[in-house]
């Protein structure tokens, strides 16, 4: 059974959940959800979905958030449906993340929606003011083990982005990238069989 059939089961105790936990502080909600980071197990992963349907701005339908996710300033995040972040996903999300429907996240990949400012010579970077970048990430992307998406770049609909990967620039759709910087390596084609 897909993990989106389970949820179809246990969505009516998922929508309790979150109506219990959004009766909390938000500081409460953020604490409970740090404290869930590191449990493992299905109890564990319907927990972290149901506070975070009160965290974010939006969040869709069979969103999975598995153990060692970090997810900081979640109130600036947009999640369609069927997302999943597997362990050590880590999302800055200060400048606004957008994700569409049907995105994964491998092992260790990271989003950064935001950069210091470097400027003035005379201060130092990290008291330099910070620089709100969104990313947008469309529907049916999936973002590689360890790859890296920087400030202001779209991730067009069908990008698969390759493990290790540093996307600073926006991608065309139905695209593989891959390297440092992250260029096209293929274009992403229907193929049909013709026996």
């Amino acid at each position: 059974m897909r993990g989106r059939d389970k949820f179809s089961k246990i969505k009516p105790m998922i929508n309790i959940l979150s109506k219990f936990y959004s009766m909390f502080p938000r500081n409460m909600r953020n604490r409970k959800m740090a404290k869930l980071r590191k449990k493992t197990g299905n109890v564990a992963l319907v927990k972290r979905y149901a506070l975070l349907k009160t965290l974010a701005k939006q969040v869709g339908d069979n969103v999975s958030v598995f153990p060692d996710v970090y997810l900081l300033n979640v109130q600036e995040m947009e999640i369609g449906n069927n997302v999943s972040f597997q362990p050590m996903v880590y999302i800055e999300a200060y400048g606004g993340v957008k994700i569409g429907n049907d995105v994964s996240f491998a092992e260790g990949a990271s989003i950064f929606s935001v950069n210091h400012g470097f400027k003035d010579l005379e201060i130092p970077i990290k008291d330099q003011p910070l620089t709100a970048l969104p990313v947008i990430i469309e529907n049916n992307v999936w973002v590689g083990a360890k790859a890296t998406v920087l400030g202001g770049v779209l991730l067009a609909q069908g990008t698969i982005v390759a493990a290790g990967a540093v996307v600073n620039k926006s991608t065309e759709k139905n695209t593989t990238v891959a390297g440092v910087p992250a260029k096209i390596i293929k274009k992403r084609e229907n193929i049909v069989s013709t026996s």
